[in-house]
């Protein structure tokens, strides 16, 4: 069985961590281009986690069902107002399926990186497909990976320092995974935490969605259809499935 890596004791300050991308600045693009695409179908969010896309999407009226691995995740998802009304299913996204019929399916904020091997990456894309209607739109967002920060002979590169928390990548280029290594001072112990991840390249995703029958409709460097460039550190992809 696949392991839940986001358990209690990161669920329970997920929110908190992850608050800077949380403010209505950050997630007003997110959910003004996501709801654009959505219209007036059903959307559906592969690693819904505790609702901070999904929760305003559903505020701006879309419909919208959600997939997630980690219990401990949903639980926070369900404790906040208007969860009620979003279907929330464990399980693992690249997997599970809830049915057709949906115009757009997304994943956000680098979590195509946690399906850690390329098979699981390729049926997620399948699982996409499968549960969109035909024409509708799979949407990922995730950081190109940074391997030029990296000299000959070096895999390790500090993403985060400051005075109570360190971040640390440990890459592996061989079988294209990386660790990722994140140590804090949280009442006056030091706590350290690792997730495994795959990285993947722009072009093998095209590749991912063009096995599963989707053709690449548009690629930017953010939300807000900033051009995606040579020196562009994150993507935001959408593919549209075949209407036939």
């Amino acid at each position: 069985m696949k392991r839940d890596y986001f358990g209690e004791g990161i669920a329970e300050r997920y929110d908190e961590d992850a608050a800077a991308q949380s403010t209505p600045e950050a997630v007003g693009p997110v959910v003004e281009f996501l709801s654009n695409l959505a219209g007036d179908g059903r959307a559906l969010e592969f690693g819904i986690g505790t609702g901070r896309i999904a929760l305003p999407l559903h505020d701006r009226g879309v419909q919208i069902d959600g997939i997630d691995l980690s219990s401990a995740m949903l639980r926070r998802l369900r404790s906040k107002p208007g969860a009620d009304s979003i279907r929330a299913v464990e399980g693992d996204f690249a997997s599970t399926n809830l049915g057709s019929g949906y115009g757009l399916v997304f994943l956000v904020f680098n979590t195509i990186n946690n399906l850690t091997t390329q098979d699981e990456q390729v049926a997620c894309f399948q699982n996409a497909a499968d549960h969109l209607e035909p024409g509708g739109y799979f949407v990922v967002e995730v950081g190109v990976p940074n391997l030029r920060v990296l000299p000959p002979g070096q895999n390790l590169h500090t993403f985060h320092l400051s005075e109570s928390r360190w971040g640390i990548d440990e890459y592996h280029f061989a079988t294209q995974d990386f660790t990722s290594h994140h140590f804090a001072v949280r009442d006056g112990e030091l706590r350290r935490m690792s997730v495994p991840f795959r990285y993947v390249f722009p072009e093998e995703l095209d590749l991912m969605a063009k096995i599963a029958g989707m053709s690449r409709l548009g690629r930017w460097a953010g939300w807000e259809h900033e051009p995606f460039t040579d020196d562009s550190t994150m993507h935001v992809s959408v593919w549209q499935k075949s209407r036939e």
